[in-house]
């Protein structure tokens, strides 16, 4: 038996890195999960036993569809996962406006968009769970503290994290709860990205940038994706049930400092 048994679980972009292990992790706990990207996610999905639905988060029209197949072929929703986004470091003065206007669209519209779709399909049994629905939005510790170079992620970042705290206020009285997640730097190909981006920009060796990055995390190393990943199921679980409008920082201490 799970602690996630019986519930329904939307995840994006769920084919790699943290994406990847929350969808293994919800579904270790029991969740039928639907595994969302915009490549196809069919193969990945039925390791796990569960749902694919490829789509581009940007697309409003595709947040509808994917509603709509969360009701057909599941039954509902209880539990969206929004964890799709990007990353790129760049001075400010090199970026452009279309850059800026992508970061935002991909790592902050896209939360909006889920939720619009989502949140009447979650309320529908929302008061029906230990715990109510679920919203968890991953942010960063980039939504924390600044990092040079990477201004337009950071304000992405900050966006999701005050987001998810409205959110939580206004869909409280549905039973849904709303939480961000902010990992430190995490074991993905999205953070091997960043150790490239950052070492060209610093003018150092991708693999000390490897390891000044890790060693900024007092526990001295960088996250797993499972790490984060079981914090995203404590939030989707009824053990969470007294928290929301919650950042939930997963970071090794990095914040701490």
């Amino acid at each position: 038996m799970g602690i996630l048994d019986g519930r329904v679980a939307l995840v994006t972009g769920a084919l790699r890195g943290i994406g990847a292990a929350t969808a293994k992790a919800l579904a270790h706990e029991g969740a039928l999960v639907i595994v969302t990207d915009k490549d196809d996610p069919h193969d990945f999905a039925e390791t796990l036993g569960g749902l694919a639905f490829q789509f581009d988060v940007t697309d409003e029209v595709a947040w509808a569809k994917a509603m709509a197949f969360a009701r057909g072929a599941a039954g509902g929703l209880d539990i969206l996962v929004n964890n799709a986004g990007f990353f790129q470091m760049k001075p400010l003065i090199e970026t452009t406006r279309d850059e800026w206007r992508r970061m935002q669209i991909v790592n902050v519209e896209s939360m909006f968009l889920g939720a619009k779709h989502a949140v009447p399909l979650l309320a529908e049994r929302a008061t029906d769970l230990p715990g109510g629905a679920s919203i968890i939005n991953l942010s960063s510790i980039g939504g924390i503290i600044g990092s040079a170079g990477a201004v337009p992620y950071c304000t992405s970042k900050g966006a999701a994290r005050i987001f998810s705290k409205a959110l939580a206020m206004e869909v409280a009285p549905l039973g849904i709860r709303v939480n961000s997640v902010h990992p430190g730097f995490t074991n993905t190909p999205l953070a091997e990205e960043a150790v490239v981006a950052f070492a060209k920009l610093t003018g150092i060796s991708v693999e000390e940038g490897r390891k000044q990055l890790a060693h900024q995390h007092p526990l001295g190393r960088n996250a797993d994706p499972s790490e984060i990943a079981n914090a995203v199921v404590f939030l989707a679980s009824s053990k969470s049930s007294f928290m929301t409008g919650s950042e939930v920082v997963v970071d090794g201490g990095m914040t701490a400092q």
